[in-house]
């Protein structure tokens, strides 16, 4: 019964990762020119710990070390949205 759990989860973190590559294309094809939205990085940090979960559950290396990695990016890339929005003053319209 374990196994099955840790397969749903495996599975479950491939698809919260597979969305942010439709969440990205969403987003471009929407603007007409290639975007990486919010999402796409929450995504990625949802899949990406999921995806660790499992693989440590795995004991898998190459796996773990892949996912870590990748967690480290996606994270640093949300410090930087999260940080450019703070320093810039938000603009308002008269009304």
């Amino acid at each position: 019964m374990a196994n099955l759990y840790w397969l749903i989860i495996g599975f479950l973190g491939q698809a919260l990762f597979s969305m942010r590559f439709l969440v990205q294309w969403w987003a471009s094809e929407r603007e007409r020119r290639s975007v990486i939205p919010l999402a796409f990085w929450f995504f990625s940090v949802a899949g990406g710990i999921t995806l660790l979960s499992y693989a440590i559950y795995r004991q898998d290396p190459v796996f773990i070390v892949g996912q870590a990695g990748g967690l480290v990016i996606y994270t640093r890339n949300l410090y930087f949205i999260y940080r450019e929005r703070m320093q810039t003053p938000e603009t308002s319209t008269p009304c």
